[in-house]
């Protein structure tokens, strides 16, 4: 068994290739929001068709942007910094209003915040906080500094933090002075926002593979009270809150609405200065050999 995955690691050590022994290799976040869109080949039907690390999403864009995986579901953010992307079309991580676990914690009033914890694992929602802060209310001279996702030190030590994911769980809502950050873009939107895409790295052919994304997306959402029964009790929620979250906060679809949401985070992103001139989306083909590209 030993000399067996030795072999293995060593295979890839030397060879870059789209295709290995297992498959496709992705990189997925390991976050309860983005459970059904992995269900069917996590623990369903399509399991083993692929090679699957699970990681933060800042490491997902990582590797997928150093080509040591072949598909990443990476935050938003990171399509406009990531060279010659596709996304998969008709799939996100996104919430229409309030997404519940992409929070702006302080424990002072948010007029008197100047040093701010933001999460290492996040890239999309470092972003869409200085958007809420610089262009949304006119704030200036914040100091931020990645932290470890720990809700606690962050807290003890900064004026606030942007804690994320499964973290945010844990923060308590009656201490601190709270703000969704998903409800605060929409209150100056009107549009939802687009956390997180499957994005597809230069010359990798997924042939009839790439069915499988939009086939384990309806899996994982058939599957809610399951997951809820599997995640609850590591989160510290009840199912039934697990299941509200998934089905009432969040939304898998990449519809016209989210889109129109994606596509103004991408210009007000480049307007800050936090990604370069913006880039129109191209999306994989489901099943033409030619790409499309809407702006």
């Amino acid at each position: 068994m030993i000399e067996s995955t030795l072999l293995h690691f060593n295979f890839w050590a030397q060879i870059d290739n789209t295709w290995n022994i297992m498959g496709i290799r992705i990189s997925f976040i390991e976050f309860l929001n983005s459970v059904p869109l992995g269900w069917s080949f996590l623990e369903g039907l399509h399991h083993g068709d692929f090679e699957v690390s699970r990681d933060v999403p800042s490491e997902c864009a990582r590797q997928l942007a150093r080509g040591t995986v072949d598909v990443g579901l990476i935050p938003a953010i990171e399509y406009q910094r990531i060279p010659r992307l596709r996304i998969l079309p008709n799939i996100s991580i996104s919430a229409k209003k309030e997404a519940r676990t992409v929070l702006f914690v302080s424990r002072v009033p948010l007029t008197e915040v100047k040093k701010i914890a933001i999460d290492t694992s996040s890239r999309t929602s470092v972003a869409l906080l200085r958007i809420f802060l610089e262009k949304f209310l006119g704030f200036q001279d914040i100091q931020y500094q990645e932290h470890p996702p720990v809700p606690e030190r962050m807290l003890a030590n900064f004026d606030a933090a942007l804690i994320i994911g499964n973290p945010a769980f844990r923060v308590p809502r009656d201490q601190f002075f709270l703000h969704d950050l998903a409800s605060e873009w929409n209150r100056f939107t009107g549009l939802p926002f687009v956390f997180a895409v499957w994005a597809v790295r230069e010359g990798v052919d997924l042939g009839e593979k790439v069915h499988i994304f939009q086939r384990s997306k309806e899996a994982g959402l058939l599957a809610v009270p399951r997951i809820a029964k599997l995640y609850a009790p590591n989160l510290g929620l009840t199912e039934s809150e697990v299941e509200e979250y998934i089905l009432d906060n969040l939304d898998y679809s990449l519809d016209k609405d989210n889109l129109a949401g994606l596509s103004l985070f991408f210009d007000y992103a480049a307007e800050l200065g936090l990604t370069p001139a913006v880039k129109p989306l191209t999306f994989y083909p489901l099943s033409s050999p030619n790409s499309r590209s809407i702006r």
